[in-house]
């Protein structure tokens, strides 16, 4: 079985070709054919109309918060159990964040808890599909139309993954993903908005140039942000997109062994997968019980 390392990027399709065609034509920096390129191919992979490329997952997101109006005096629901970045970046707005537990079901956030943390600051909720696994975006799209609240996906570690037979990045007003080195397919460092609201997606692009207007160049109007992806980045993220699908279905091979070996050993909890998701396996996870601390350091020395 082929290993697949979480630190080292896998760089096997036209990522080179793509990168000589940057040196040659002399287009590296923030500009150029493959930026374009990359975020239509990527929104059109999601099923999503518009991609707004930047400079990674925490930049994603704080776009995301400052396109929709996100400032002082509001709040912003996200999960306890994330990565830091979405706490982060609602910090970076002068906004408030306010957690909320995981449930025990999916690891991600726990949809019952959710209402009795909405305030009448409460401007949106961020969700995170921890690890590749879908959360219950119906019922949380349910509770921010009731409250009038935005919702932003963080699907950082969650490329092609789906819900209802819909792949995430699409249901929630913005969407945020990263392509850190160790994701699903990389550009090295760097980040992608997708939205089917072209006036968040014009308000994203200017945000993430410096707040310069797009009809009249060095004007700017705005306060803003160098958030920019570079088009020899985004030559490298193309390359990766085309062959993502390889990239799960070889992820998808290792997880299900690792659940064939591991399914009957007691005091393990295996990575979850609801009958409502197709989850694709960024890290392989589990939960070792406290009450069987021998099991961790087993397997620690069965895997090497």
């Amino acid at each position: 079985m082929k290993f697949i390392p979480i630190a080292k990027p896998i760089l096997i399709g036209k990522e080179k070709e793509y990168i000589e065609q940057c040196v040659k034509t002399g287009w590296i920096s923030s500009q150029g054919e493959f930026i374009d390129k990359f975020e239509q191919a990527f929104a059109k992979y999601c099923g999503v109309k518009y991609g707004v490329a930047n400079a990674n997952g925490t930049t994603a997101l704080h776009l995301a918060l400052a396109a929709l109006g996100i400032g002082p005096g509001d709040e912003v629901i996200a999960p306890d159990l994330t990565f830091i970045s979405p706490v982060n970046a609602i910090i970076y707005t002068g906004a408030e964040p306010v957690l909320v537990d995981a449930d025990k079901e999916t690891w991600n956030i726990d949809i019952d808890k959710i209402e009795k943390e909405i305030t009448q600051k409460t401007k949106a909720i961020i969700v995170v599909h921890l690890y590749g696994h879908p959360s219950r975006l119906d019922k949380i799209l349910e509770i921010a139309k009731k409250y009038n609240l935005f919702v932003i996906e963080d699907c950082a570690e969650a490329h092609g993954a789906e819900y209802l037979g819909g792949k995430i990045g699409g249901f929630g007003h913005v969407s945020c993903f990263s392509f850190y080195g160790n994701k699903i397919i990389t550009t090295g460092g760097g980040g992608m908005c997708l939205t089917n609201d072209k006036k968040l997606a014009d308000k994203m692009r200017i945000l993430l140039n410096h707040g310069m207007s797009p009809k009249k160049r060095y004007w700017h109007d705005q306060i803003g942000f160098n958030y920019r992806l570079t088009n020899i980045q985004a030559a490298i993220g193309l390359a990766q997109l085309e062959q993502i699908h390889k990239f799960l279905e070889e992820r998808e091979q290792i997880s299900a062994a690792y659940n064939r070996h591991l399914k009957d050993i007691d005091g393990l909890i295996l990575p979850p997968s609801k009958d409502w998701a197709k989850p694709v396996c960024w890290l392989y996870s589990i939960i070792i019980n406290r009450k069987e601390p021998k099991i961790r350091d087993r397997l620690i020395e069965g895997l090497r």
